[in-house]
């Protein structure tokens, strides 16, 4: 957004400091300043002139001999006896009495400033006479494209409004002066106003720029919303809004008697700076009040437009392109708009993309005698994807991108209207003001309804003490209209946005807006207190944890995907994709659709991984899945966390049993023995749209042992394997996260491998023929627990159940035990004590006799 430092001063009731200071406050409270461009360097030595008298040159048709007044103002140069200084000039249109722009010698050609080799002006001989200097066209001058002739000047009609109208000029006076042209214009990167439409303005420029510096600033006064009486015009226009949602306010103003020719020098001059470019009043106009506004405007030539449907009026519709339309743009390019795009058109043809650009067909032209001056707010979502999709940036795109206010159009095209009468000529006709907003906007005249805030309410999030008193000041400055009211021990400031504010709807947005116009600069820099009692645990987040260790350390590896996929795997293992949320603007053909299960997204990864020289592994996730079926409160659709993990192994890899069965295993492992159960997977369970990729001869239901749905498990339909190119072995399950997490807590840890050397010992038990291996394991495991070496691990082996065939009453259990210390290497000593101690124990609680 390029900032013209004059232009905004127009507005302000102070001088602004030197440009330093003024670009830190601009950065500091504004927007970021991405360049500062001083105008005002190559205009020195121009000086406005008054052609005295002009001539034809004696040896040269095309030349003419001119005597210039320059009131006196170059000393250097040679003059007559009357003091009029001599120019040769080639230009068509030099006459007499013309105010003109004098090169004076030795300053530069104001277009050539930024060349390697700038060009300066001299005293020279041309065809035997002497020039001083060069009388500029409005491109040597840098202004505009024209160099037909040199640049002609001229004054205000007399009974013309000062308010809207240019400077006088004189000869003698300073070029750059004259036209403000001693300026800087400052570039603000565009992403600093995403969310402030009206900062697309100099107006709404002006107005932070006396915010950020405490001084009050006041609208011009046309620029309110009262609205003015429109006469009635023999031209008609009869307007059709199909599309008032997406157009909520479509105004259209007829001019009748246009006179088309060139804009005002000082318009031209201002546009300039900025990056417009002039091309003839009309068109100016309505980019200037664009670039003052912020809002964009358009005008129709209205002869072209009503020839093109042949009747006694014009027509503009507003609708959706109909199959193979075709628009010729302003710009010449032939496009075939699509989709749900807004367009303008007549009762039969298109003229323009809404918002976007206008349509050849109806340029305003030098024939054009009637024009209809357009000034709409368009949906931005629409406008921004129409100029993606069609590969035009325009000034309007950037502009009604960002979302502006219904409430200015009226207002702009009043203001508009003055300067198209006074510089074209014309009068004003026929006036239609379609209105698609909610009558509030209107009657509150914000486009949000009136916040509630307490100065304690922002003192509390800015760390500030400020008064109501100066939050009020801050915020008039800028226009708000403030009412502070006693309730109770404490003051409330009923504040309303003015209607250009489209950003404040919500107390926090007074929060922001209070701390950017005192400064954030001036905010205490202190830390925030807190108390330094811990935060209460997440017990989903560690139970998660949990899941991921136990897994781990069981050999899977957790893999994290998007929770959006494409179609077509959705189609692969065979879910209905109807039954998914589909995503309007994806940000990638392959990311359209919510998952509605896990397993999908974790098989999609296994042939890569196979690719990569990996033949044998498991995979888990934890993520979210959602469907079109389960909505919520508030119609917003509910979320579940599911865990999911594939087991999978090619023909290279070793491996025993039916894939289920190993994943089976895991499951085990996660919740522990005894905790689940098996059930046939049919009904509802089996139709879900979680188990179509499951064989259901191949898979199961799992519930807890209290009976509650756990999830699902199996292998894979052999449609699912070849279309994902999976291995024949492969198999998972899809569990609920939060149930999973209650079965989690006893599961046995792996313990690693202990570095200290361990003992081993044989030990034989007689018992009675009676007694089965059971009662012996559950005395051992007791005793061990009880009774083992501190700090050591004791893990024993059967070797061997013995019977002798002469004494039937008893058997014999053999067992090797391995102890290991966990920390330092234990003894015979010690490992001898503690299987003494065991055997006698085994002795007095069942019997068992050492051999």
């Amino acid at each position: 957004m390029k900032v013209s430092k004059n232009w905004i001063e127009e507005y302000l009731d102070f001088k602004l400091p030197p440009i330093d200071e003024w670009v830190t406050k601009i950065g500091a409270q504004l927007g970021a300043v991405e360049e500062v461009i001083d105008i005002g360097k190559q205009y020195n030595g121009i000086i406005i002139a008054r052609v005295v008298s002009c001539k034809p040159h004696p040896d040269a048709d095309k030349l003419k001999v001119c005597l210039i007044d320059d009131g006196g103002t170059n000393k250097q140069v040679e003059r007559d006896e009357q003091g009029y200084v001599q120019v040769v000039c080639g230009a068509p249109n030099c006459e007499e009495n013309l105010l003109v722009a004098w090169i004076s010698p030795g300053a530069v050609v104001p277009s050539t400033v930024d060349d390697s080799e700038p060009f300066v002006i001299e005293t020279r001989e041309i065809r035997g006479l002497k020039s001083n200097g060069m009388l500029a066209s409005a491109k040597e001058l840098a202004i505009s494209e024209d160099h037909e002739g040199i640049l002609v000047l001229t004054n205000k009609a007399e009974g013309t409004p000062d308010a809207i109208n240019g400077p006088e000029f004189k000869p003698g006076d300073d070029f750059k002066k004259s036209l403000k042209l001693d300026d800087y214009v400052i570039d603000i990167e565009n992403k600093m106003f995403t969310h402030r439409p009206d900062c697309f303005g100099m107006l709404g420029i002006a107005r932070e720029v006396a915010g950020i510096f405490n001084k009050p600033f006041s609208s011009p006064e046309i620029y309110s919303l009262k609205q003015e009486d429109k006469p009635n015009s023999g031209n008609k226009l009869v307007l059709n809004n199909e599309l008032p949602e997406l157009v909520p306010r479509f105004v259209a103003q007829i001019f009748e008697n246009v006179h088309i020719g060139p804009s005002p020098i000082w318009m031209q001059t201002m546009l300039n700076r900025v990056g417009v470019r002039p091309i003839n009043n009309i068109v100016d106009i309505t980019n200037y009040f664009m670039v003052l506004t912020g809002q964009p405007l358009h005008a129709y030539d209205y002869d072209k437009l009503k020839a093109i449907d042949g009747g006694d009026h014009a027509t503009i519709s507003i609708r959706h392109p109909k199959k193979d339309e075709e628009l010729t743009l302003l710009n010449g390019k032939t496009i075939k708009p699509e989709g749900n795009m807004i367009m303008i058109a007549s009762a039969s043809k298109l003229i323009g993309v809404g918002g976007v650009m206008g349509g050849h067909d109806t340029e305003v032209d030098n024939d054009t005698k009637n024009i209809v001056l357009e000034c709409a707010q368009f949906d931005m979502y629409s406008i921004r994807r129409a100029s993606m999709t069609l590969g035009l940036f325009t000034d309007a795109v950037t502009r009604f991108s960002k979302g502006q206010s219904p409430l200015q159009n009226g207002v702009v095209v009043n203001w508009t209207a003055k300067q198209i009468i006074n510089d074209s000529g014309a009068t004003a006709g026929d006036y239609i003001d379609d209105i698609n907003i909610d009558q509030s906007m209107i009657d509150k005249r914000s486009v949000f309804p009136s916040l509630s805030v307490t100065p304690e309410f922002i003192k509390s999030r800015l760390g500030i003490d400020i008064a109501s008193n100066d939050i009020a000041t801050l915020l008039n400055n800028v226009e708000f209209d403030i009412y502070i009211k006693d309730e109770a021990d404490n003051q409330v400031l009923e504040i309303t946005a003015p209607f250009w504010r489209t950003d404040i709807e919500l107390p926090e947005d007074i929060v922001e807006e209070v701390g950017r116009l005192y400064g954030f600069d001036k905010l205490n820099l202190e830390l925030p207190s807190r108390v330094i009692i811990p935060a209460v645990k997440d017990l989903s987040l560690s139970k998660k944890a949990e899941i991921r260790n136990k897994l781990k350390l069981a050999g899977a590896n957790e893999v994290l995907t998007y929770s959006f996929v494409h179609k077509s795997l959705l189609d692969k293992v065979g879910q209905d994709s109807d039954k998914a949320f589909q995503i309007s603007n994806a940000l990638s053909p392959d990311l359209q659709f919510y998952r509605l299960s896990l397993l999908p997204s974790i098989l999609d990864k296994v042939h890569m991984n196979n690719k990569a020289g990996f033949i044998q592994f498991a995979l888990f996730e934890i993520g979210k899945v959602h469907d079109t079926l389960s909505i919520g409160k508030d119609n917003i659709p509910e979320e579940y966390e599911h865990t999911a993990l594939i087991v999978t192994a090619d023909s290279k890899a070793k491996r025993s049993g039916a894939p289920y069965y190993q994943a089976k295993a895991f499951i085990e492992y996660l919740c522990g023995p005894g905790k689940v159960t098996y059930k046939l997977l049919e009904g509802e369970i089996a139709e879900s749209q979680a188990a179509k990729p499951l064989t259901a001869q191949r898979s199961a239901a799992l519930y807890t042992s209290e009976g509650e749905f756990l999830g699902i498990i199996g292998e894979f339909k052999p449609s699912v394997i070849k279309l994902l190119k999976l291995p024949n072995f492969s198999a998972g399950f899809e569990v609920k996260t939060d149930i999973l997490g209650k079965l989690i807590s006893n599961v046995q840890e792996y313990a690693p491998l202990n570095r200290f050397p361990s003992v081993k010992q044989d030990i034989t038990l007689e018992v009675n023929s009676d007694d089965t291996y059971k009662i012996i394991t559950d005395f051992l495991d007791k005793s061990i627990a009880s009774n083992q070496i501190k700090d050591s691990l004791v893990r024993y082996e059967l070797l061997d159940i013995y019977q002798d065939e002469n004494d039937l009453a008893h058997k014999r259990f053999t067992f090797r035990f391995n102890v290991t210390g966990t920390n330092r290497t234990l003894t015979d000593k010690e490992v001898n004590k503690f299987l003494d101690e065991l055997a006698s124990l085994s002795e007095k609680e069942i019997s068992a006799k050492r051999i």
